[in-house]
């Protein structure tokens, strides 16, 4: 999977997912109909917005984007379905293009963030399941914090 694949995919989940969340508030502040769909499409939806943010870092820095672009890309996720035009948009300027250049027999890296996504790229097994627990642990924090407001 190259990086335009990766972040191409990422996005559009975390879309799909706003979606989702979007639907269940409909039905629980607009219609007052049921409350059922909000916590299973906000867990969900907390899940993949975490999986957008280490996506964008990834891809941030093996596409060597300025703090600006990667900064925009990480607002994205805050803004409903705003992943899917910040991924167009970073593809129509070619900043999606190419493969990963830390990859094994590629480039060296040059710094830590560079050493850690060379490790990634080149023990993905094991890095996803760092990932995996990381973003787990995460999750399940904010789970047991509660969601916005409820303090």
């Amino acid at each position: 999977m190259n990086p335009r694949t990766l972040f191409r995919t990422v996005a559009v989940a975390e879309a799909v997912t706003w979606a989702f969340l979007l639907l269940g508030m409909f039905f629980k502040y607009v219609t007052r109909s049921t409350e059922a769909l909000v916590p299973p499409a906000g867990a969900v939806h907390g899940f993949v917005f975490l999986c957008f943010v280490v996506t964008v870092m990834f891809v941030w820095i093996n596409q060597r984007w300025s703090f600006l672009t990667g900064l925009l890309g990480l607002a994205s996720a805050v803004v409903p379905f705003a992943t899917v035009p910040y991924e167009r948009w970073i593809e129509r300027r070619g900043q999606l293009a190419g493969a990963w250049r830390l990859a094994p027999g590629a480039e060296v890296p040059g710094n830590r963030a560079e050493q850690v996504q060379a490790w990634v790229l080149r023990s993905p097994v094991a890095a996803l399941l760092v990932a995996v627990s990381g973003i787990s642990v995460v999750f399940t924090v904010l789970l047991l914090v509660g969601p916005p407001g409820s303090a």
